[in-house]
């Protein structure tokens, strides 16, 4: 028997009687903080400062130094930071913003939510993210916005885009889901446009223990505004000059982020380590990844690979008992909800992209020895 074909038969076997490997495992992450946040949480409970209190505003505080940013605003949700931000940049019915088909349905969600209209952009075949060229062939005079989705934490080119809402005379705005603590160019993701949205879901690379979200500027005007806006549109107490809505981020939350905050570049460091070791393993086989621009620093707030048969893949990770997801099978604009948006083989690449994905165990903890049992995993349909 080959070498290789052994160490991959080696592995298989002695990983048959061990525990099955999850898609994320949250205990591992949060249990050594556990006396660190549980101080927190009690410090905000024994203040009776649930919202808007000072564990709100120290977050904030330090959440806009991480990003390298003047401003974080923390909001209720990622979906209400995308359309809080929006709102807050003058964005309405009328206008339209350019996103991609190969994201969370939140993107285009906030969009409409503002009474604007989405308009989808086909991506980049190698980086699978938003495509300047495509973009710049969807700009028309309605145009008010691009926003690009830094996808699985990995940048966009955001040179190529600003340069492109420069020349246009558009918001260059960005979603930052997945992507916390990224880097573009040297810069933190976050201080590259006029505003950027993250999410502190639970799952995320910097997570809550329930929702969250915020908004990250350097203009303090749409900071002011977003502010504003999550809390009945005050801009002064008892004076309500927007029509707002009910999007805090509460307290208790917002000591949870803070604590885990001081751990997000460790964290991204073991993900970065996770993702190499991936790459590594899978190179030269039919699974395709991403590739990262050169100036790109990713997170890897998830690992995704494409393959021809997809659905094989899935049947051996369930076989193997290896935790995957599907981030995202349809493209938006095959959702009922957004059908209107573009016609089926409109953005053959995201429609391809999002068919033949699989995503993989990714968090910052996980072993190299299990990302290499899921790789023998994967290969051994290679063979």
């Amino acid at each position: 028997m080959e070498s290789s074909k052994l160490l991959c038969y080696t592995s298989l076997v002695m990983r048959t009687h061990t525990p099955p490997i999850p898609f994320l495992d949250l205990t591992a992450q949060n249990a050594p903080l556990r006396e660190e946040i549980d101080a927190a949480m009690k410090e905000v409970i024994d203040r009776n400062a649930f919202v808007l209190g000072p564990a709100l505003v120290s977050f904030e505080t330090a959440f806009a130094a991480y990003c390298e940013a003047h401003h974080a605003v923390g909001v209720s949700s990622g979906t209400t930071a995308l359309q809080l931000m929006m709102q807050a940049a003058g964005i309405g019915p009328g206008d339209e913003v350019i996103t991609v088909p190969n994201t969370f349905i939140a993107t285009v969600e906030a969009i409409a939510a503002t009474g604007a209209t989405p308009v989808l952009a086909d991506v980049d075949p190698k980086t699978w993210l938003m495509d300047p060229a495509a973009v710049e062939a969807k700009i028309s005079s309605r145009t008010k916005a691009i926003l690009p989705v830094h996808l699985y934490g990995i940048p966009c080119d955001l040179d190529a885009l600003r340069s492109l809402a420069d020349t246009h005379g558009v918001l260059l705005l960005e979603d930052a889901a997945q992507a916390h603590g990224a880097r573009w160019d040297g810069s933190r993701i976050g201080n590259g446009s006029t505003a950027c949205a993250f999410s502190f879901y639970p799952g995320k690379n910097l997570g809550a223990m329930g929702d969250g979200g915020a908004v990250v500027t350097n203009d303090p005007d749409l900071a002011a505004r977003v502010e504003a806006l999550r809390h009945h549109g005050q801009l002064e107490k008892n004076t309500h000059s927007l029509v707002g809505t009910t999007g805090r981020l509460d307290s208790l939350q917002a000591a949870v982020l803070e604590v885990k905050l001081a751990h997000l570049d460790e964290w991204n460091d073991g993900r970065r380590r996770v993702a190499q070791r991936y790459r590594e393993r899978l190179a030269g086989s039919r699974y395709r990844m991403p590739e990262p621009l050169p100036q790109a620093e990713p997170v890897y707030h998830l690992f995704v690979v494409h393959h021809p048969e997809v659905e094989k893949v899935r049947d051996a990770l369930r076989e193997a008992r290896i935790g995957h997801g599907s981030h995202y099978p349809l493209a938006v604009h095959e959702q009922p909800a957004f059908a209107h948006l573009g016609k089926k083989g409109e953005f053959p690449v995201a429609e391809d992209i999002c068919h033949h994905i699989v995503s993989l165990p990714m968090y910052a903890e996980l072993d190299l020895d299990s990302v290499d049992f899921v790789c023998d995993v994967l290969l051994k349909l290679e063979s």
